[in-house]
């Protein structure tokens, strides 16, 4: 695993200070002119406001996308219009073999078939991009905008940290978005179709996530 220079979280959390109050589009240029081509962006296709701001800053971008094998096919076809319609320069992740035994709600589900795949996409990276937002979930209340993210062994950007919901809503209706087909029957946080409802407590968008499982996250940003 590779350790970060002192020098480097020195910068790091001087610079989180500042982005407390920048928006998404000055965080993202800054995060390419101090790593350039050495970014990599997890994208679920959930929603596109991140990716639209990625790809209007710098195109070619490598975007993972993460296949657990256990999408609904709506995400699936989302994703594939997407890439056709903006040229993405799209990784498809897959679980490994070892992830058989593990199916979609149970214990190490998310660990094979989300963080090790991960892990393996971007070995080598200098940062990479999420679209976490605090809002989220009380899980994600303290998320930094940037940081070291000792799991992976690069800089984590979340652009989002500070947005709501209405942000990205806003977002989407004046850029002329696409938005995930599933949303159109009610679903508002869209994971693994095993485990993912329409919301079960009005209001509260990720109450349908993690349906039938003891947990809210999914190990990428925990820890």
């Amino acid at each position: 695993m590779t350790a970060p220079t002192s020098s480097l979280l020195d910068e790091l959390e001087a610079t989180n200070e500042t982005f407390e109050n920048s928006s998404p589009l000055e965080i993202l240029t800054w995060t390419f002119e101090r790593f350039g081509d050495d970014v990599a962006m997890a994208c679920s296709f959930e929603d596109l406001v991140l990716l639209h701001m990625v790809h209007e800053l710098r195109p070619q971008t490598e975007i993972i996308f993460l296949d657990t094998l256990g999408h609904f096919d709506e995400t699936l076809e989302f994703a594939n219009r997407i890439e056709r319609e903006w040229s993405l320069n799209l990784t498809r992740t897959v679980p490994g073999p070892e992830a058989q035994a593990w199916p979609c709600g149970t214990e190490r589900c998310c660990e094979l078939r989300k963080v090790e795949p991960l892990k393996r996409a971007v070995q080598g990276r200098a940062a990479w991009v999420t679209s976490v937002k605090r809002v989220d979930a009380a899980s994600r209340a303290n998320m930094k905008t940037l940081l070291w993210d000792e799991k992976f062994s690069l800089v984590k950007v979340n652009p989002l940290a500070t947005w709501s919901d209405d942000d990205v809503m806003y977002y989407i209706g004046a850029n002329g978005l696409a938005t995930h087909p599933l949303w159109a029957q009610g679903y508002a946080s869209i994971g693994c179709q095993a485990v993912t409802l329409k919301p079960l407590v009005p209001g509260e968008r990720r109450s349908g996530r993690w349906a039938g499982a003891d947990k809210e996250e999914c190990g990428l940003h925990e820890g």
